[in-house]
């Protein structure tokens, strides 16, 4: 593609942007407008019934303040800290992916039954990926950046080589996919899906490698260990399985009928760089840490509300866990106590631990991104852009760039 071409494509995609930005404030000004006119009209009939000048004066002084104050609201909805943009969606954008090598090559999915790899420093589409039936729930490159997935609710996964974005393989199986991951040192796919089961493909051929089945409800989140020797993943039904991914065989398990275990469904796991500890966030409003060996190590209680997100320090014994009730707990996992408790003005949707750092990054149905130093519990930055919740963020591996997904429809990219 030309320079030209591509300067043409990033004007386009500039314009679309400041269009979606400034959509819901150039309707804010228009009710101002007409609510200026009927002031204006109220106020000349006030003014020829004011006994002085000096109470018309007094009287456009007050007018003059509301104005301020009603254009001061308008410039809020303006916020926007975003340094680059993708707006090719027409449905919530449900999950982005950052290459692991070229943190400005992205994939996105979602409710569109769309998905597109584009450039974060640019706004420009590289390619648009094969239409699913249903919406696109999971997106992921490979660990090495030579694959791209797309997992779908139509129970497909499609992968292609980056390169070129030619497809290699249609993995079928699965009931709707939940989630997908791909082996760490390996192009083996893995995907957890609605009807209980985890589905596992040797890439580029396609080969249905094993089918795992323990779980009794749909399977919410899952992923290969570390070390790719196991899989862990955690269902609705409030189990927690390690797998052998050779066999499909169940290592270990952890279930509600355990006292010091979950009482409710697992919406997110983290893995310790080790791959000796494990910690869940539940429906019940509590964090679990355990042992691969099969122990509880302890409960991690401060939410009102389902915990959402967790992460684990690289650097320190530190672990972090988000709620729908907008708190974010950090956690000293050598006492098992509250370190400190952060909070977003909603949900907390996400967080990841920046490598071998003790920063933080969290997003929100608040629309924001944050970045905590977990030391000393400071925010370090706020990020705004986004009109709704972020459902979904990647970040890159030298922490300096978050790419988003939200619920209106639009991915932002913003610098740290």
């Amino acid at each position: 593609m030309s320079s030209s071409a591509n300067n043409n494509t990033t004007d386009e995609q500039h314009m679309q942007a400041e269009e979606y930005h400034n959509e819901d404030v150039e309707e804010t000004y228009v009710e101002d407008d007409e609510v200026a006119d009927v002031v204006n009209d109220d106020d000349d009939d006030a003014m020829e019934g004011a006994e002085s000048e000096g109470e018309a004066e007094d009287m456009m002084y007050d007018e003059d303040e509301e104005g301020s104050e009603a254009a001061r609201e308008g410039e809020v909805l303006l916020e926007d800290d975003s340094i680059q943009g993708f707006f090719t969606h027409k449905e919530p954008v449900f999950s982005v992916s950052m290459h692991p090598k070229d943190p400005h090559l992205v994939v996105s999915g979602g409710g569109d039954d769309r998905a597109f790899v584009w450039r974060a420093d640019s706004g420009e589409t590289v390619g648009e990926l094969d239409k699913h039936e249903d919406s696109v729930s999971s997106v992921q490159f490979s660990s090495d950046g030579t694959f791209v997935a797309t997992g779908g609710m139509d129970g497909k996964v499609n992968v292609y080589r980056t390169e070129g974005l030619a497809k290699c393989a249609v993995l079928e199986g699965p009931d709707e996919i939940q989630w997908i991951n791909w082996h760490p040192k390996g192009n083996v796919l893995l995907a957890g899906a609605n009807d209980a089961s985890l589905w596992m493909w040797s890439l580029p051929t396609g080969d249905f490698m094993n089918v795992f089945n323990g779980h009794a409800a749909p399977v919410t989140c899952g992923r290969f260990t570390n070390s790719g020797r196991q899989i862990v993943s955690g269902s609705e039904d409030g189990s927690l399985i390690i797998w052998d991914p050779k066999t499909a065989a169940i290592v270990r398990q952890y279930l509600p009928s355990d006292e010091r275990f979950h009482k409710g469904g697992i919406t997110a796991l983290a893995i310790s760089k080790d791959d000796q500890i494990i910690l869940t966030g539940s429906m019940d409003g509590t964090a679990k840490l355990v042992h691969v060996n099969g122990s509880v190590l302890g409960s991690l209680e401060n939410a009102t509300e389902s915990v959402e997100a967790v992460g684990l320090c690289s650097v320190l014994p530190l672990a972090a866990s988000g709620s729908v009730d907008g708190s974010l707990s950090i956690w000293d996992i050598n006492t098992m106590r509250l370190r400190t408790t952060l909070s977003h003005d909603d949900s907390v949707t996400g967080l990841l631990w920046h490598d071998e750092s003790p920063l933080l990054t969290s997003v929100s149905m608040d629309c924001t991104v944050r970045t905590w130093d977990a030391r000393t519990g400071d925010c370090v930055r706020v990020s705004r852009g986004h009109q709704e919740g972020i459902m979904d963020f990647a970040l890159s591996r030298d922490g300096h760039t978050v790419v988003t997904a939200s619920d209106d429809g639009c991915c932002l990219v913003f610098s740290q």
